[in-house]
């Protein structure tokens, strides 16, 4: 079977297009995806949704002309089915009949404008299938540009609890951090923010219970590419690897004290997240920090998930 998954964010559209195939491993059969087609397109759909409540009309031009490209790609690999998920920016949003109606147009598909239970749901599934399960219960989440999801898991049961929070490296960079490199008071108040929304992911899921953390999504990637030190993105090179806190902290800071002409120098920075990830890094390694903190040390690093909500979204049709 030939998926084809869309996952619509705050800050980008992205295409999946993947055959399910069978593998035999450890003598037991096993379902996993082949990538085929795999496209990101930065398009900012929640430019200015946090203050004002509506999508932007250039924001929704500049995403109805990325989903005309995979429609385009779509027909031309012919997928046996399609998902099309939007997530944050249009879940607050209240012309999102406006997208909605665009989008069904473009494509020919019902998009679904999921809760941030399911998100968290499916990028659990997506990360977890790529990186496998840990000793105890794994918490993944999901830095996105709205909103960060928090799900918590083991291989027993699967998701065991999960919450979505209104942080995400487009809302905050727009309220506290639009300039570049970052000031100490605009980090404060992101990292107050952020301990705010951690606050309220509490009262659902047992952070303190976290034994293995894996973060999915373009900020926790790009600061990973930072801390390896690479000349130009590897999805290879970043899938599956480990940090310290501390790196994590060290490299945020350092991503953070840049100005744009520098970050967009970094040879594995994506020219539109240039402006954002001061405060998704910042985002990020608050995260880390105050986890460390809950669980009193037993969560001392990260893995980073290269495969995320996007794989959710495939597997969720087979």
């Amino acid at each position: 079977m030939r998926v084809g998954a869309i996952d619509c964010g705050t800050n980008s559209i992205r295409l999946l297009i993947a055959d399910s195939i069978t593998e035999v491993v450890d003598g037991a059969e096993k379902t996993v995806l082949k990538d085929v087609v795999r496209e990101m397109r930065i398009v900012r759909l929640g430019q200015g949704v946090d203050a004002t409540g509506w999508l932007a009309q250039e924001a929704l031009d500049r995403t109805f002309g990325a989903a005309r490209e995979y429609a385009q790609l779509l027909k031309e690999h012919g997928a046996d089915s399609v998902r099309f998920v939007a997530t944050s920016a249009t879940r607050d949003a209240g012309n999102r009949q406006v997208f909605v109606d665009g989008i069904r147009e473009i494509l020919g598909t019902e998009p679904e404008v999921i809760s941030g239970d399911e998100e968290a749901a499916l990028s659990f599934a997506g990360a977890v299938r790529a990186v496998g399960y840990g000793d105890g219960d794994t918490l993944v989440f999901d830095l996105g540009g709205g909103s960060t999801e928090f799900v918590l898991g083991d291989d027993e049961l699967g998701v065991k609890a999960s919450r979505s929070v209104n942080i995400g490296c487009v809302r905050l960079t727009e309220r506290h951090m639009l300039s570049a490199p970052a000031t100490e008071s605009q980090i404060a108040r992101v990292e107050a923010d952020t301990d705010e929304a951690l606050g309220v992911a509490r009262k659902t899921v047992p952070l303190q219970n976290a034994r293995r953390v894996v973060a999915v999504a373009g900020t926790a990637t790009t600061v990973a590419a930072a801390a390896l030190g690479l000349d130009r993105y590897d999805s290879e090179a970043i899938n599956a690897q480990s940090f310290s806190v501390e790196t994590v902290q060290k490299t945020a800071r350092w991503l953070a004290s840049l100005n744009r002409t520098e970050r967009e120098e970094l040879g594995y920075m994506h020219p539109g997240r240039v402006d954002v990830i001061g405060a998704g890094a910042t985002i990020y390694a608050r995260i880390l920090t105050r986890l460390n903190e809950m669980t009193d040390g037993a969560v001392d690093s990260v893995t980073v998930s290269e495969h995320d909500i996007l794989d959710g979204i495939a597997l969720s049709q087979l």
